[in-house]
């Protein structure tokens, strides 16, 4: 088949049938009544496949020229110096929760026993990384219909040992970034977002609107298949700070002390001719350790799918927007019965989810059957109440290991009446109505 082809020749004949192939047996089906409905999916055409099969042939597999191709758009986009492309959303927390830790940060460094400010009212591995280090995780309340932290109680949070927060935009909705962040500058705390749910939404700080997970400190991201933008599994941690990238990419790549590119050595000039910690002089800097970090890295075959996918991002972001609007409003007038989601003041959100909680005298669990039985997936917002799950039942015994502020009402409300469903870019004005219609229907059933 490829007698006498140049070898740049085969792999644009063979990119040429993959595309063609994609075209054929990954084309999306037009939706159709009664077709079930996700919460949420990949949407992709040829570009992603043909880049992940590029990637592929040329078999560099670990972080390559795909690795630094995204990590700068990715960074342009958000307007952002620094990004660091890891293996998953929850890798990307851990890498950045463990940038705090770093000795690089003297005082401000996070210890064990250190408190971080954060909500229960979300996914665990924003939480996670707090624990595992052992920091104290110090749980507050949150907002409904915003679903995001209760700033209100972030004094009351606050002690002798609070050293950052670390919470999430929940499902594209900003929290008070205002208020989070002024709380922060008062008492000189780190401020990690944790972004995963919410890229592409805007917040508007001291008069200019910003990128949410580019205002604290660190910022989050997962491209897990149901997020804003995909590479099957992935991530990213970014941030302006040049001492945290240094630490983020240190806590990355294995601990090391050398920032030498995959493949490459002697990239800063000094392989063999400095002395660290108690090691003899000269000894090989690519094997020098300066924390106790990991290998987070992603592979160049996921970021070649995310090249191709950023360039489609903003185009999910606004049909995010107007799946949202649509289904707002073909919701009104359930309002006796549901209290619907409101966007925090000064945000602009790349929803995505639509979250709903059913008021009083109105069964959560029967609305969420009818609906899922009517072929409209359902989500609850993951934990509920983190505190309540068997991860807890040791410190909960013992009431050590984290602590809580007040009660957690509107989270147990969450925990049991709150659900929502997906408004990702893939959905028809079809699907929005009939989700519309079916939850409508839910309600007098």
């Amino acid at each position: 088949m490829f007698e006498n082809m140049t070898e740049e020749q085969a792999k644009a004949q063979i990119l040429g049938m993959v595309s063609e192939y994609c075209d054929k047996y990954h084309a999306v089906k037009a939706y159709e009544e009664g077709d079930r409905i996700p919460y949420a999916r990949r949407v992709y055409d040829h570009e992603e496949m043909v880049n992940l099969v590029d990637s592929s042939l040329e078999f560099w597999l670990t972080a390559g020229r795909y690795t630094d191709k995204f990590e700068k758009a990715f960074a342009e986009y958000l307007g952002v110096k620094f990004c660091s492309l890891v293996n998953s959303g929850s890798s990307a927390n851990l890498n950045a929760f463990m940038a705090l830790t770093s000795p690089l940060l003297g005082d401000r460094r996070v210890k064990r026993g250190d408190e971080v400010i954060t909500v229960a009212a979300g996914f665990p591995t924003t939480v996670a990384p707090v624990i595992q280090y052992g920091a104290v995780p110090v749980f507050v309340d949150v907002t409904i219909p915003q679903y995001n932290i209760d700033v209100e109680q972030l004094e009351n949070a606050f002690s002798s040992k609070t050293k950052a927060v670390m919470i999430a935009h929940t499902l594209g909705n900003p929290f008070d970034l205002s208020a989070v962040k002024a709380f922060c500058d008062k008492h000189n705390l780190w401020l990690v977002e944790d972004n995963c749910d919410a890229l592409g939404s805007k917040y508007v700080i001291n008069g200019e609107e910003k990128f949410t997970g580019t205002i604290g400190d660190i910022g989050t991201s997962s491209f897990y298949p149901p997020h804003h933008m995909t590479m099957g599994e992935g991530g990213a941690v970014y941030t302006n700070n040049p001492l945290l990238h240094k630490a983020i990419r240190s806590m990355r790549d294995w601990g090391r002390d050398c920032i030498c590119p995959s493949g490459k050595d002697n990239f800063c000039g000094h392989r063999f001719d400095k002395q660290y910690g108690e090691l003899p002089l000269g000894y090989d800097h690519k094997y020098v350790y300066s924390h106790f970090g990991y290998n987070l890295k992603a592979t160049d075959m996921q970021a070649a799918v995310g090249c191709a996918q950023i360039v489609k991002f903003p185009s999910f972001v606004e049909r995010r927007r107007h799946n949202f609007d649509r289904l707002l409003d073909g919701l009104k007038g359930t309002e006796d019965k549901l209290i619907l989601p409101v966007p925090c003041e000064n945000s602009k959100p790349s929803w995505f989810g639509f979250l709903i909680t059913c008021k009083e005298g109105v069964d959560r669990r029967k609305v969420v059957d009818y609906v899922e039985g009517h072929g409209v997936q359902t989500r609850m917002l993951f934990a509920g109440n983190l505190t309540k799950h068997p991860c807890f039942d040791e410190m909960r015994a013992s009431g050590e290991g984290y602590r809580v502020v007040g009660e957690l009402k509107n989270t147990d409300r969450i925990m049991n009446d709150t659900f929502w469903v997906g408004v990702y870019p893939g959905m028809t004005d079809e699907m929005i109505d009939y989700m519309a219609k079916t939850i409508k229907e839910a309600l007098n059933a």
